[in-house]
């Protein structure tokens, strides 16, 4: 697909906050525990070793105790500019797998997050892509951006929330 964008997920917005404590937001665990993940679960966070190579290792909770995990393997860290960082669902160990909800959704996703502060206010670029997926994983993701970019504007009134909290 030669026209295929590098980014065909993509969702910016704008915080009434410093790039700093957005930038803290994404990365400390205290922080990412109180906005991370969907309104209905608790995020747990089992490590979060914000260093190239380092994980950033979690776990969504619901009601029902159901847990689903996930990671961030680091790749670029800017502060408070830009993380670079490699997204997979995980187990409890932290080992790759497959997404419970789909045998076919991709193992790797990588994301760049950017910030830019103008006036006391942060534009949040999340821009993603598959890597290392199959033309059936890449049909499968390519089809979930609109649902994606719904679950992270959603993720992203928890932040602005929490956010609005630290004022």
């Amino acid at each position: 697909m030669a026209d295929k964008p590098d980014y065909p997920f993509s969702l910016t917005r704008v915080f009434d906050a410093p790039a700093e404590a957005v930038f803290q937001a994404w990365t400390l665990a205290d922080a990412v525990k109180e906005w991370w993940g969907p309104k209905s679960h608790q995020t747990i966070v089992a490590q979060l070793d914000l260093q190239p190579g380092g994980i950033f290792h979690y776990c969504f909770q619901g009601a029902d105790g159901q847990k689903m995990w996930g990671k961030f393997v680091y790749h670029e860290i800017a502060a408070p500019q830009r993380l670079v960082f490699v997204n997979s669902f995980s187990d409890e160990s932290g080992h790759t797998t497959r997404a419970p909800f789909s045998p076919s959704w991709p193992l790797e996703m990588i994301n760049v997050l950017t910030l830019v502060e103008e006036m006391g206010k942060t534009t949040l670029t999340l821009q993603g892509n598959v890597i290392n997926a199959s033309p059936d994983e890449q049909a499968i993701y390519l089809a979930s951006v609109g649902s994606m970019q719904q679950s992270f504007t959603s993720t992203f009134d928890q932040l602005e929330a929490f956010l609005e909290k630290g004022k």
